[in-house]
C-alpha cells in the first residue's frame, strides 16, 4: 500500500476557484487529488499537489446524492483552474484552466 509523503515535500500549489451555483441544495464541494478526497469550500483556494502530472477532480454532494463530477490532469506548468457545476443537480460539472486576467 502506498503511504503519503511527509509534510513539506510538496513543491507546488495550484489555485482552484470553485464557483457556487445559484441553488446549491445544501451541497458541499469535495476536491480529489490523485483520487484522495479532501473537503473544500466555495470560493478560491490553493491546493498542494505533487510534482509531475496530477489528476485533480471536483464534485458536489449533499446527504442524498453526489453530482457535478469533473476532473482534469494538471501539467507541471499550470497554476489556476475554475470549477463550475450545472444549475440543476444532474450531469457533470466543468473544470478548466482559469482565463488569463
Amino acid at each position: 500500500m502506498d503511504s503519503t509523503l511527509p509534510s513539506g515535500t510538496t513543491r507546488r500549489r495550484v489555485e482552484l476557484r470553485i464557483t457556487r451555483p445559484l441553488l446549491t441544495w445544501f451541497a458541499r464541494p469535495t476536491v480529489t487529488i490523485n483520487g484522495v478526497g479532501q473537503p473544500a469550500q466555495w470560493g478560491v483556494g490553493t491546493w498542494a499537489v505533487p510534482d509531475g502530472d496530477t489528476e485533480i477532480g471536483v464534485y458536489c454532494y449533499n446527504r442524498a446524492w453526489r453530482f457535478g463530477a469533473a476532473h482534469i490532469t494538471v501539467a507541471p506548468a499550470d497554476q489556476g483552474y475554475e470549477y463550475r457545476v450545472g444549475v440543476l443537480p444532474v450531469g457533470p460539472g466543468t473544470l478548466r484552466p482559469q482565463p488569463a486576467a
